[in-house]
């Protein structure tokens, strides 16, 4: 970055920190106002990341503003932070409480979530004429699928529901991670909402557990190559990971 936007930024920042005194120590609500309209474009630009997905790109952005203003009301003067690095994590997650809300919160093959969505009959059916809970390669047989897809569809059913930084952009099936598609103010900008939302989650996972999780979602690796690196069973693994979404939604919610 230039000297010039560098300078222009530590200068928005200045301005910022002024308007977040007056209104902090002054009691000053016009301060609040400019904030507020200060900082819509970031919101804006939050918004788009969540468009197409069954919900007017005007009401994502109202919903992100309600976070805007949450972190602009809860700012500490004392955090030695930009406003718009406190204010990413807030906004993104008033957005993703409200698709959590109303579903799948995390971009899942639509195939998964059929497969998932009979899974639950063909148990129970399994379980009654058999006498026991089947196990995955008895469900498997009865879906007319493999082994791993059954346990990728029990792990997505993790995913109801959950908050999930691993959604892509609208309109793309990849696995790519919006934050990464969005310019930043400050460095490491794109990664505030990570580590600012997922950092105590995490923090109450075994070493174990986040290795798993970090393998199966930031590197991308199957179970079945998962298992082979820890030394577990893939059922093992599916088990573990089931249980760390789980973990970490009570800790996120």
């Amino acid at each position: 970055m230039s000297d010039q936007a560098n300078g222009a930024r530590a200068a928005r920042q200045r301005e910022d920190r002024e308007l977040l005194r007056r209104y902090h120590v002054d009691g000053d609500r016009s301060a609040r106002e400019q904030l507020i309209a200060r900082h819509l474009p970031l919101v804006r630009s939050l918004a788009r990341r969540y468009a197409g997905r069954g919900e007017a790109l005007e009401d994502i952005e109202q919903v992100g503003a309600i976070g805007l203003i949450k972190a602009i009301d809860r700012f500490d003067l004392e955090r030695e932070v930009s406003l718009a690095t406190y204010a990413t994590p807030n906004v993104v997650g008033e957005i993703k409480r409200h698709f959590r809300d109303k579903g799948w919160a995390i971009r899942v093959p639509r195939s998964l979530q059929e497969l998932n969505a009979r899974m639950s009959s063909t148990i129970d059916d399994l379980t009654a004429r058999l006498g026991h809970s089947p196990s995955v390669a008895e469900i498997a047989e009865s879906l007319g699928t493999t082994n791993e897809e059954v346990l990728e569809a029990l792990e997505v059913g993790s995913a109801y529901t959950a908050l999930s930084l691993d959604a892509g952009p609208a309109g793309n099936d990849d696995d790519s991670d919006p934050m990464e598609t969005i310019g930043g103010e400050d460095a490491e900008f794109d990664r505030s909402e990570d580590r600012a939302t997922l950092g105590p989650a995490l923090a109450r996972l075994p070493d174990r557990e986040r290795e798993i999780l970090r393998m199966r979602f930031e590197e991308g690796l199957p179970q079945t190559q998962i298992a082979d690196r820890v030394g577990l069973s893939q059922m093992h693994v599916s088990r573990l990971i089931r249980r760390s979404l789980a973990t970490m939604r009570e800790e996120l919610e």
